[in-house]
């Protein structure tokens, strides 16, 4: 059993294409969408419109939810772009995902967490970054699960972290958007580069190998596209410059 994991595209059209090409070259038996579709100054409804047909398993991501139902959205230039561009049969479709899906046998898909799309699973906020929670921590979030691989998005970071020897939880990164991009308080962006992420898991027996892949493509074109749109900051950000 191979299956390949997606997550947090952000309307970022030219990445989720390379992204999908190499998945189609490896071949596997799922791919797996973990939300978080088209919030961006990008190509919202141009992805929507490749991610449609696919039809993908694909849970929801708090950005789908904002931009499904306004009322519960942050006051966000990229969320109302997004929004916009979108028709309202579009807007409704990100809402009706589910929040988490048994994409196969003791495997779960959720955004965030399995009880939340806006927490953290693998990841602690401290001082603004980002840092890894320890195993108890950890295992304290999964709770109940009995999932054998959780597989989360949500965090744009591309990690995987045992649970005792018998669950792992895997995080492939975002394809769309890196973490540091976006960020408002520009002294506390990561280090990073605007490849494009994500992963593949394979069942070996009960346990589970794991590639995590990072592409590179026209990031420039991106940059471009932001620009264009209004967002010259946004473009700045995602090619990890200085504004």
């Amino acid at each position: 059993m191979r299956i390949a994991v997606i997550s947090d595209v952000h309307g970022n059209l030219p990445a989720l294409e390379a992204v999908l090409s190499d998945i189609r070259a490896r071949a596997p038996d799922l791919i797996v969408n973990l939300g978080d579709c088209v919030t961006s100054p990008l190509w919202p409804r141009e992805t929507l419109e490749l991610l449609d047909t696919l039809s993908l398993p694909t849970v929801r991501g708090n950005h789908d939810r904002w931009i499904a139902h306004a009322t519960d959205a942050p006051n966000s230039p990229s969320i109302v772009f997004a929004r916009n561009a979108l028709t309202a049969q579009q807007r409704s479709s990100l809402g009706t995902l589910p929040a988490s899906l048994d994409v196969a046998e003791r495997v779960l898909a959720v955004h965030g967490t399995p009880s939340s799309d806006t927490d953290y699973l693998m990841e602690e906020a401290i001082d603004g970054r980002l840092a890894f929670v320890p195993a108890t921590t950890l295992a304290r979030r999964i709770g109940d699960v009995s999932a054998e691989l959780i597989l989360c998005g949500h965090s744009h970071t591309q990690h995987f972290a045992a649970v005792a020897t018998d669950r792992l939880v895997l995080n492939p990164g975002s394809v769309g958007l890196p973490r540091y991009a976006g960020n408002p308080d520009a002294p506390l962006n990561e280090a990073g580069s605007p490849h494009a992420r994500y992963a593949v898991a394979t069942r070996h027996g009960r346990r589970w190998n794991v590639e995590l892949l990072a592409l590179a493509y026209d990031w420039d074109v991106v940059a471009d596209r932001a620009t264009r749109n209004g967002r010259q900051d946004f473009g700045r950000e995602f090619l990890g410059t200085a504004a």
